[in-house]
């Protein structure tokens, strides 16, 4: 069985991890598209457009949806806010966490495991959003990829991470959803799981080579209290749920 490198720190993705957020965004994102007098798009090619920060999420979906106006710089700029107003005052009307996500940071918490949420989601996003779904208080901080040069897949905000709980990057495991959680952690050397109910496939995760994959928080959990020993954290791969 393969075993993630010892850790003291488990940092966590936001969207497709502890959060199931598409419904919302698909939402904020149809009623901009709509406003600009071009076709809405199905929630399933909205999944796919997540992942590379708010900027490319737009211009992406204004490439893809139906309409026959060319979308200049200066419009896609007034998508992009309207959008941002959009989706800023409905962050948490439709969306839901992840079934055993405050189970799994309670328990990882109470077992003496720093954790911090790491996010490719905007600061004026990911913070609010935090609080609203009563995730915040569970975090040590929260890292948001406000600088493009911040957005994962770099190790920027993962290294920063590691120096703000004073560990090396084989000390902090990283939970992600998707590729780029993957390469960024690949990237700045830490342990990397991923959990196979977000936004990215079984099949487009296994082929990134994380360090494992889990169905579900509970096993990743249960991995976690079972290996863990003072000062040191010992994970074991594991798809059960």
């Amino acid at each position: 069985m393969q075993k993630f490198e010892r850790a003291r720190v488990v940092g966590f993705d936001l969207d497709g991890t502890l959060i199931d957020t598409m419904a919302d965004l698909t939402a904020a994102l149809n009623l901009t598209l709509t406003a600009l007098g071009r076709g809405a798009l199905p929630e399933s090619r909205v999944r796919a457009l997540v992942g590379n920060g708010v900027e490319q999420f737009v211009v992406r979906a204004l490439q893809e949806s139906p309409g026959d106006d060319p979308m200049d710089p200066a419009r896609q700029a007034a998508a992009l806010e309207l959008f941002r107003r959009l989706y800023k005052a409905h962050l948490f009307d439709l969306s839901k966490l992840y079934p055993q996500v405050e189970e799994t940071l309670t328990a990882l918490s109470a077992a003496g495991i720093s954790l911090c949420c790491i996010t490719n989601k905007h600061s004026e996003f990911a913070l609010p959003l935090l609080e609203q779904a009563r995730l915040a208080p569970y975090f040590e901080f929260t890292l948001c990829a406000d600088r493009p040069e911040d957005r994962k897949p770099a190790a920027n905000l993962l290294l920063a991470a590691c120096t703000r709980c004073n560990v090396a990057p084989a000390g902090m495991l990283y939970v992600g959803d998707s590729v780029v959680d993957i390469q960024a952690a690949r990237a700045a050397g830490c342990p990397v799981a991923a959990v196979s109910y977000g936004f990215n496939s079984l099949e487009v995760l296994e082929a990134a080579r994380p360090d494992g994959v889990f169905a579900g928080l509970p096993a990743l959990r249960a991995a976690c209290l079972q290996a863990w020993t003072p000062g040191a954290l010992q994970l074991c791969s594991t798809g059960a749920t």
